[in-house]
């Protein structure tokens, strides 16, 4: 397992997106834009990939612990931080749960026919056979 692995577990564990890891190798002074982050998580295969060195992994670690815990002045609950990482749609799904829905009932149903005595007794009548009944022997020959 290479760094870049690593990084992309990490990523999605943490439910990272692209201009998080941004803003927390800004805590440890650490530059790199958008795009250089979005290729250190490409296919190796791609053109733009880029590999993640020590030095980038060691950085993102240093800045994952400042933004989870803090700093000494200023800690912070990390349960609460990563909480706040999960994508929008959840909270749109939320509010979604809430909210009713409006009401329309249909105007009119059809019902079926009831049924009679004549379609039973159509139903239950024995069906005729077409075809008699063969005995294949499938070319074995009967032991005596």
């Amino acid at each position: 397992m290479n760094n870049n692995d690593i990084f992309k577990k990490l990523r999605v564990a943490l439910q990272l997106r692209d201009d998080q890891i941004v803003d927390i190798l800004e805590l440890v002074d650490f530059r790199m834009s958008k795009g250089e982050v979005g290729n250190v998580f490409r296919k190796e295969d791609h053109p733009n990939y880029m590999e993640c060195g020590d030095q980038l992994l060691r950085n993102f670690l240093n800045g994952l612990v400042i933004h989870l815990r803090g700093t000494k002045e200023n800690p912070k609950n990390p349960s609460e931080v990563i909480a706040g990482h999960k994508p929008k749609t959840e909270y749109i799904a939320k509010d979604f749960a809430n909210s009713k829905p409006e009401y329309k009932p249909k105007t009119e149903y059809k019902k079926k026919p009831a049924s009679n005595a004549k379609s039973r007794d159509q139903r239950t009548a024995p069906k005729v056979q077409i075809v008699e009944k063969v005995k294949f022997s499938n070319g074995n020959k009967k032991k005596s």
